[in-house]
C-alpha cells in the first residue's frame, strides 16, 4: 500500500486564524484537489489527519465538519480521485487528549485502520506540529509553503523534512520517484 497522510487546513484548503467554520468558508488551495486526485488515480491511499479544535470551542458542529469533508470528497471525486480516510481531533488545546498534533494519536489511528506501520510514509503539513506528529511515528515529513508553511520553514524542522511550494509540487515529486 502506498499511503500518504495530509494535514487539511493550510495544505488542502485555505487556513484561517479565525477558523474555517462552514462549507462556505472552506476554499481549496489552487491545485490541491487535482493533486489528491492524481495521487489517488496513481494508486496512493490518501488519508487526512487534522486538528479541529473549533469543535471543542463551539465554532461549528460535527455535522458542519462532516459537510466540509463531504465537499472535499466530492471535489476530489469530480477529478476522478478518492479521499480514503479522514481522522480529526475534536479537542481543544487543554483537553489532554493524545490525538491533537503534535501528538501522534491521529497517525496511530490511521496506522491501526490500515494495519500498517508508518515508517517512511509521506506526511504533508504546513505547521511544525503536523511534521512532529508524523515524524514521531516514522513518517517522512513534507513541509508545504502554503498556509503557515512559509513561517514554519524558518523553524527547527524534524530531520529529513523535504520542503515544497504546495501539495501539487509534493504530488508531482512523489509521482516522479
Amino acid at each position: 500500500m502506498k499511503l500518504i497522510i495530509l494535514d487539511r487546513d493550510g495544505v488542502i484548503n485555505e487556513d484561517s486564524d479565525a477558523f474555517v467554520k462552514s462549507v462556505a468558508e472552506w476554499h481549496p488551495l489552487p491545485g490541491s484537489i487535482e493533486a489528491i486526485a492524481r495521487l489517488s488515480k496513481a494508486g496512493w491511499t490518501v488519508a487526512v489527519a487534522t486538528n479541529q479544535s473549533g469543535l471543542a470551542r463551539g465554532y461549528f458542529t460535527a455535522q458542519t465538519l462532516e459537510a466540509m469533508h463531504q465537499r472535499l470528497r466530492e471535489l476530489v471525486a469530480a477529478q476522478g480521485g478518492h479521499v480514503d480516510l479522514i481522522r480529526h481531533c475534536p479537542h481543544g488545546p487543554d483537553d489532554g487528549c493524545d490525538c491533537r498534533k503534535p501528538l501522534s494519536g491521529l497517525f496511530r489511528q490511521i496506522a491501526e485502520h490500515y494495519a500498517v506501520t508508518l515508517d517512511g510514509v509521506p506526511t504533508v503539513g504546513d505547521s511544525l506540529r503536523d511534521l512532529q506528529a508524523g515524524a514521531a511515528v516514522g513518517c517522512q515529513p513534507y513541509l508545504v509553503r502554503t498556509g503557515k508553511g512559509r513561517a514554519t520553514e524558518g523553524k527547527s524542522l524534524p530531520a529529513g523534512t523535504r520542503v515544497f511550494d504546495d501539495l501539487a509540487a509534493v504530488a508531482s515529486y512523489l509521482l516522479e520517484t
